[in-house]
């Protein structure tokens, strides 16, 4: 390939890195010395789409404006086109005479295998396409155990991941950039990310505001508020104990690594040690996610333990219809999807308890939670969303066993002892007391009323009692075995 001179522009592909400071494809876009193209494509085809949802379109209609402001403050200018990537920008190169294509890696198996036929495209264009890791910690491939091969426990990948780890320092941002000539650009508005009739997202604005300026705040207020009480309090949704960084995390609007250096730096100080390790673990958790799909394949698509393809399902679409709607009956698990639809957000401890009851008292299979949750999260990341949903279903790396069955009312009594997170989201049990918040069906009738609680009329009775949940659970589990060992 002939070396262009510097003075032919390159572009920068953006993607789910929504962000300037150690962002690797521009920081070496900006070293080249190139006018800049800053370009943000939203693919026709849903499948191929980084918004893998509504909740998801939300946040990155905000982040788009925020990103736009920031390559503004710095002489640049984000243009947006809809369509295929795979057409856009090989037809892009042509038209502005680009001769570099910049991009982060998303690291999703079915986009990664597009975007390297689009390098091909481009390279037959005498273009050169430079790809950069920027969405995890660790070069997945980097990490392997004695016999060479991929480990499927996170821990023992985690004990291997921190040997000699030392994330490199985070990249900063450009103070100025070199603009190529402006090409047309789609308006942010035609594209229709936000919901209007009805505006379901109301509630969002009020708890988030997506952009790397506003991610950076959020570690900051964590990192001097919540980090020294996380290892205490990040089980409990009644309290802020957790960063509540997943979506600028999933956007790209902070990178992982900005983060570890941040948090280990609390720790040099001698800071919350202990909260920090925690804390660190639930970044490398996100990065087995990552892991995982590099060696194993697209986990959405089937289990990663293949016992599993023999477990008998239910089809239980009223059941599925109650948990979406948080209307269960089970308090804990209304209180966690009511939040979920009022904010695109769930606290993960309230994350494992309602994924439990879906599939293993509603007998849902595992697949039918993650759509939902990828569909109604700001923070949906197809990986990170598909590990969780198959180590809560007992078929993912690492998994709890299937017949390990949360206990809703137990885990609420454990972790909202005293039904704060209940009663802000299930209103018509906010009267309730605390021995009755997590099972009001072990109240008489005349205490319930008393409150102004009818169950079956002003709140529903449980769409499958705990008890006769649990033992559906463990017969299903007994009938994979067999069938299973039968197919061995």
């Amino acid at each position: 390939m002939a070396t262009a001179p510097a003075t032919a522009p390159a572009l920068v592909w953006f993607r789910r890195d929504l962000r300037l400071a150690d962002n690797p494809a521009l920081h070496a876009a900006v070293q080249s010395g190139r006018p800049l193209l800053f370009v943000y494509i939203r693919e026709d085809d849903p499948a191929l789409r980084l918004s893998p949802g509504a909740a998801a379109d939300w946040w990155l209609h905000h982040s788009l404006t925020s990103l736009a402001e920031g390559l503004e403050a710095i002489g640049g200018r984000l243009v947006l086109r809809s369509g295929k990537a795979s057409d856009i920008i090989p037809e892009i190169a042509r038209a502005a005479g680009v001769r570099e294509v910049f991009w982060n890696r998303i690291e999703w198996p079915w986009l990664d295998a597009r975007d390297r036929k689009i390098a091909d495209a481009l390279q037959a264009d005498d273009v050169r396409p430079r790809a950069f890791r920027a969405a995890t910690l660790l070069d997945p491939a980097s990490v392997l155990n004695k016999s060479g091969e991929p480990y499927k426990v996170f821990s023992a990948f985690w004990r291997a991941a921190q040997k000699d780890f030392e994330p490199r320092s985070p990249l900063p941002a450009p103070d100025s950039v070199q603009a190529a000539e402006a090409i047309g650009s789609d308006a942010l508005e035609d594209w229709e990310l936000l919901p209007e009739r009805p505006n379901w997202a109301s509630g969002f604005g009020e708890r988030w505001t997506p952009g790397e300026t506003a991610a950076r705040k959020r570690l900051d207020d964590f990192l001097g508020e919540a980090l020294s009480g996380y290892k205490d309090k990040r089980d409990r949704p009644d309290v802020a104990g957790t960063s509540r960084l997943s979506p600028h995390l999933a956007w790209g609007e902070i990178s992982p690594r900005a983060v570890w250096h941040r948090v280990q730096l609390q720790a040099e100080r001698g800071k919350a040690y202990g909260a920090t390790e925690k804390y660190l673990a639930e970044i490398g958790w996100r990065d087995f996610a990552y892991y995982l799909v590099h060696h194993f394949g697209d986990l959405r698509e089937k289990n990663f333990d293949r016992k599993f393809d023999h477990f008998p399902w239910r089809d239980n679409e009223d059941g599925l219809k109650a948990w979406q709607r948080g209307r269960t009956g089970v308090p804990m698990v209304d209180a966690a999807m009511r939040e979920l639809w009022s904010t695109g957000w769930m606290h993960n401890r309230t994350r494992m308890i309602a994924a439990s009851y879906l599939i293993k008292h509603i007998g849902c299979h595992w697949a039918d939670g993650m759509r939902w949750f990828e569909d109604t999260l700001v923070d949906a990341d197809p990986n990170v969303n598909a590990a969780s949903w198959q180590w809560v279903a007992g078929s993912g790396a690492d998994a709890a066993p299937y017949f390990r069955i949360f206990n809703p009312a137990t885990q609420g009594e454990k972790f909202d002892p005293e039904g704060y997170y209940v009663r802000r989201w299930v209103r018509e049990l906010a009267e309730l007391p605390k021995r009755h918040i997590h099972a009001p069906w072990e109240a008489s009738g005349g205490e319930l009323a008393r409150q102004g609680v009818e169950l079956g009329k002003t709140y529903p009775r449980p769409v499958v009692g705990l008890k006769e949940g649990r033992e559906a659970a463990l017969e299903a589990f007994e009938t994979m075995k067999s069938e299973a060992a039968e197919d061995a």
